[in-house]
């Protein structure tokens, strides 16, 4: 019988680059919008530091990579194009990262609550997440339109814990962008770090708490952080 041990803690977790490589399917879009602007399109290998910010983000940079300005990216109707392509082909080719679904079976089983805290909109990350059946992991998805800020702020992450149910005092951020680490230190949370993500900045300087480089061994720094906060405790209490 498997131990719930982790009762009364919140796991939040980023989508793009943390659960889901979802790279081809966004570069995908921005080159069709490119390419329906005549410019030319961005290599699929080597464009996945583009993917973190959001959609503006995302085409912004495509943009400026093509040598296009930024005023041509930024047209609401090209953001609406863009929108409804990734819709269309939002699963095309993105899937989970390897020992994602056997890893949040094990905390669920443990009795964590898991929620997604993303940059990504939320009626999009649940189209993404249906359509992978990651859907049933979390108590709630929630993008930036959700809540009242947008990581790197803090709130975002605290709003997330709250509406899964959890406390921000007993939750943990496992991201892999400056977004995630900076929106964890707002809100005062220890933050795991997927080294495998989308970043232009070096894992090693997003200034995480631990790092992993592969989704299953979340778990296991999880353990590590709980250990390490019962070992203060007692500490305190000896004193």
């Amino acid at each position: 019988m498997i131990e719930r041990d982790l009762e009364g803690w919140t796991i939040a977790f980023d989508l793009d680059g943390t659960l889901v490589e979802t790279h081809r399917d966004l570069v995908g879009t921005l080159n069709r919008m490119l390419v329906r602007e005549g410019l030319p399109t961005v290599p699929m290998e080597g464009a996945a530091n583009l993917i973190g910010g959001g959609a503006r983000a995302l085409l912004e940079h495509g943009f400026a990579a093509a040598g296009a300005s930024a005023e041509d990216a930024t047209r609401p109707e090209l953001f609406d194009a863009f929108i409804a392509d990734y819709i269309e082909h939002i699963a095309d080719h993105s899937r989970p990262y390897d020992g994602v679904v056997e890893t949040l079976g094990r905390l669920a089983a443990r009795g964590a609550i898991l929620c997604v805290a993303t940059n990504k909109r939320s009626d999009l990350s649940e189209r993404l997440l249906g359509a992978l059946g990651l859907t049933r992991h979390f108590a709630v998805i929630v993008g930036p339109d959700r809540v009242s800020a947008r990581k790197p702020d803090g709130a975002h992450l605290k709003e997330a814990v709250r509406l899964a149910g959890g406390d921000p005092a007993r939750a943990i951020m496992v991201g892999d962008a400056a977004p995630d680490t900076g929106a964890a230190r707002d809100a005062g949370m220890p933050c795991i770090v997927c080294t495998y993500g989308y970043t232009p900045i070096p894992a090693a300087e997003l200034g995480g708490d631990v790092m992993v480089d592969r989704f299953a061994a979340v778990e296991s720094a999880i353990d590590g952080f709980l250990s390490a906060q019962r070992l203060r405790i007692a500490a305190t209490a000896n004193t």
